[in-house]
């Protein structure tokens, strides 16, 4: 059954429950509104009945005598109206009408009417008299009345029982809900179209969360569904959006990790082609001795140094991914940097000379710093060196200071900088800022940066990058001390 069929139902199920609960009340309580006026009007008749009728001698010790001539009028005036009574005297007998087969009152209606009470009755089913007659069922109300005598003294001394027959007050109650049925009706209907109104306002909203499902389901991760905040399924089209949202962020990274991977494999592949190519020219000349005898060193010479550049390059690889996987053991100890730093500019010195670069190191007599050395060495050469490759004709500084339980190096040019964009890739694997170095002479992989990275992380520290093009950059390590290196 589909959602609006079931929401109507829903809705009209509560509608009508709530309806014939107010039908049933309502009949109950017409029924007992109908039944208090038919004895309040009963008991009026009683009252008039005594007035006209009941007559009580002060002279002859209150002797009470039935006026007959004025029952009799008031029985004929009365039987117009369905509507039958009877006189008790003080001792329980019928007064009047004397030609009627009339039970005495029962015992604890009659003890009820000596104490003043008013004893109505409602007789469901026909009642059989003495005479074999039949009476049909009617509803009574017994009414005493009381003389007070000269001496104060309070007795009974008539009963009234007016009595008026249920199928004429039923007729009434009938006729009252007859006249009910209609606006019940009418409030159903009115019901069932508020109710149909409401689910098709809410299965509207459910198939607009379908609709966007579908696109989404089709590859369409632009859509956004406006909400206002009232109810349960606005928060779920918030979470629809939300979810939409993730999905989007999801599918951007994985078409940004697939084309880095392009990237990778094409890079990586250029980096490994390019000395086995070499090597391979170099070896198909020596076997059918298209090198001159006076170039065979040389070729050789080059030969080994393409091999030593594919050895680096798979090791570079290797170290990356053990380094990533948290598979290198660090040896971490307090040191002092300045003779790994001064040993470090000795070593890049000539490549800085090649360049026209200026090495300079700003560092005081001693800088401590809690690190593993070999790598803390690795991280200074890479960028160092990195900083020479793009820097021509321009100065190197290495600077070293004391942090607030840390130890802070800076490493600057005055290169040709990069762009913010190229700032946010330099730590993928075998990304170069400018692809055109690609070939330089010391061979430079695009993996020394992503292995800096990573050893950074190992140690708990941070690295920092600013650069602008053609402004320089400048690389900002920090090595926590041994306390705080063991809380990160």
């Amino acid at each position: 059954m589909k959602l609006i069929y079931q929401q109507m139902l829903a809705f009209l199920a509560v509608i009508a429950t709530v309806l014939i609960l107010l039908g049933l009340s309502f009949s109950k309580s017409t029924r007992t509104m109908v039944y208090m006026n038919t004895w309040s009007t009963m008991e009026k008749y009683a009252n008039s009945l005594v007035e006209q009728s009941v007559r009580v001698s002060s002279q002859d010790n209150g002797r009470v005598t039935f006026d007959t001539n004025a029952l009799e009028s008031s029985e004929l005036l009365l039987q117009n109206q369905s509507v039958h009574f009877t006189v008790y005297n003080a001792k329980n007998t019928v007064t009047f009408p004397d030609n009627v087969n009339t039970a005495k009152i029962s015992a604890t209606d009659w003890r009820k009417l000596k104490r003043g009470e008013i004893v109505h009755k409602v007789s469901d089913r026909n009642m059989r008299l003495q005479n074999g007659q039949t009476q049909p069922a009617m509803t009574d109300v017994l009414k005493p009345y009381f003389y007070t005598d000269s001496h104060n003294k309070r007795r009974l001394i008539a009963v009234v029982k007016v009595g008026s027959f249920i199928s004429d007050i039923n007729t009434n109650i009938n006729q009252i809900n007859k006249n009910l049925i209609k606006p019940l009706i009418i409030s159903s209907l009115v019901a069932l179209g508020i109710a149909f109104l409401l689910a098709s306002f809410s299965n509207s909203r459910i198939n607009r969360l379908r609709r966007a499902t579908k696109q989404v389901s089709e590859g369409n991760y632009d859509v956004k569904l406006k909400t206002k905040h009232r109810d349960e399924i606005d928060d779920l089209t918030n979470d629809f959006n939300g979810m939409i949202k993730s999905l989007k962020e999801s599918q951007d990274e994985i078409k940004r990790q697939e084309e880095r991977r392009r990237t990778f494999m094409a890079d990586a592949a250029h980096e490994i082609r390019t000395p086995l190519t070499t090597i391979n020219g170099l070896l198909e000349g020596l076997a059918y001795d298209a090198i001159p005898e006076e170039s065979k060193d040389q070729s050789i010479k080059l030969m080994r140094n393409e091999t030593k550049r594919l050895i680096r390059l798979v090791n570079e690889n290797l170290d990356y991914e053990k380094i990533r996987a948290n598979q290198i053991g660090l040896n971490k100890q307090e040191f002092d940097a300045v003779d790994a730093l001064n040993n470090l500019v000795e070593q890049l010195q000539q490549k800085a000379e090649a360049k026209n670069d200026t090495l300079e190191l700003q560092i005081p007599k001693q800088i401590s710093v809690y690190a593993d050395y070999d790598r803390f060495v690795q991280i200074m050469f890479n960028i160092t060196q990195n900083a020479i490759q793009f820097t021509d004709n321009g100065q190197i500084t290495i600077n070293a200071q004391r942090g607030f339980e840390e130890s802070i190096f800076k490493i600057s040019d005055t290169g040709i900088g990069m762009t913010s964009e190229q700032l946010s890739n330099i730590w993928e694997r075998y990304y170069k800022a400018d692809p055109s170095r690609r070939n330089t002479k010391y061979g430079e992989s695009g993996l020394g940066l992503a292995i800096v990275h990573q050893l950074v992380q190992q140690h708990n520290g941070k690295i920092e990058v600013t650069s602008k093009p053609d402004a320089g950059t400048t690389f900002t390590i920090i090595f926590p001390d041994k306390f705080q290196s063991k809380n990160s």
